[in-house]
């Protein structure tokens, strides 16, 4: 009833207001004496009425900047949601070249010219880099990240969400990509079509630690062999050309694919697993980096100091992380595949603060 009646009143004060302006308007019309202070009064009236309709007292830069850029906000999000699926498809095509390329020419090569004991670390190297990869990617796409529980009306809650209208706990935000309030949300990730939040963050850091691994060792077992083929595509331009099989062509520029390839996804990957585990080590994710910084900037304005209540020490942290608990679950749970629910239920954690420090939520 509250809702209805105050969504009636302010309808009904928006008509008056409008019908007053329009009586002025036609005021100013037809005087011919104060026409300049009719008119003043009236866009006086106008821009009182434009205000009163959009503005109240928590409205600030950062509410108008907000609104104005909602309509870009929109067609981001959209576009990223659509072309998600587009971008999984290419980490699956890129992936199964380079893989269809080591079979069949790079591992060919090592069987001829390596010593067996090179041979055997090879295969058993870069397969077990494989699973992992394939693994991790698989999880992360497929696994849910979390979402707060809408059916419980005791859930611990430190806001509500103004998209949802829903109770957030503690280390949740809304997804506006996804449309739903997230776990201990770290980012949406377009190449995975989903969002890295509390069940599924472990795949998504592992994916990331295995693909760059996975990358630089594919990009230094065919560094010769890139050098070779190089040389060679080179020498094609000459005048005449060099006689060339069309499988050695071919095998030429798929090297050469591969090397450039692994190279490049090795180095923008390798910084942002570098960035992650940066941000592990401290407790925090990609959001929480953001509002912490911005509150402890706050603080020191006051004379405080910010400590975030999710800090554990660094080694704690990559325990709860990985969810090790012994350590011989470093290699069963961090070496080799593994499906193991993450620590908690991602709605209530265990917090290292105290009651008088300030912290951010």
């Amino acid at each position: 009833m509250r809702l209805g009646s105050s969504w009636r009143w302010q309808l009904s004060r928006a008509m008056r207001l409008a019908l007053r302006w329009r009586r002025l308007c036609r005021l100013q019309k037809g005087g011919r004496v104060g026409g300049s202070s009719r008119l003043s009064e009236v866009w006086r009236y106008s821009r009182l009425l434009l205000r009163s309709l959009c503005y109240n007292s928590l409205t600030n830069s950062d509410t108008l900047l907000d609104c104005a850029f909602e309509p870009v906000y929109w067609i981001v999000d959209n576009i990223t949601r659509w072309f998600g699926v587009v971008f999984v498809s290419l980490v699956v095509l890129l992936t199964s070249s380079v893989v269809i390329i080591v079979y069949l020419f790079v591992l060919p090569t090592i069987f001829t010219t390596y010593p067996v004991h090179w041979i055997a670390w090879h295969l058993c190297c870069g397969h077990w880099l494989l699973v992992l990869v394939v693994f991790h990617y698989y999880k992360a796409t497929t696994t849910s990240p979390g979402h707060p529980p809408k059916d419980k009306r005791d859930v611990p809650s430190v806001s509500i969400c103004k998209r949802c209208i829903t109770p957030k706990p503690p280390r949740t935000h809304h997804c506006s990509i996804c449309s739903l309030c997230v776990l201990k949300m770290d980012h949406h990730c377009p190449w995975l079509n989903n969002c890295v939040g509390h069940l599924n963050h472990r795949y998504f850091f592992s994916f990331c630690l295995y693909m760059t691994l996975g990358c630089i060792y594919c990009s230094i077992s065919s560094r010769n062999l890139f050098l070779e083929a190089y040389n060679a595509v080179e020498t094609s331009f000459q005048t005449p050309p060099p006689d060339q099989s069309p499988r050695e062509s071919v095998a030429h520029k798929c090297i050469i694919f591969l090397w450039v390839l692994t190279s490049s996804v090795a180095v923008a990957l390798g910084g942002l697993t570098l960035w992650h585990a940066k941000l592990i080590s401290g407790g925090e994710t990609s959001v929480e980096r953001h509002i912490n910084r911005k509150e402890a900037r706050r603080l020191q304005e006051k004379g405080k100091v910010f400590r975030n209540p999710y800090h554990h020490g660094r080694m704690n942290n990559w325990r709860l992380f990985f969810g090790v608990e012994t350590r011989s679950q470093w290699l069963t749970r961090v070496l080799l595949p593994s499906s193991h629910p993450p620590r908690g239920d991602g709605i209530t954690w265990d917090c290292t603060s105290t009651s008088g420090d300030p912290v951010a939520i």
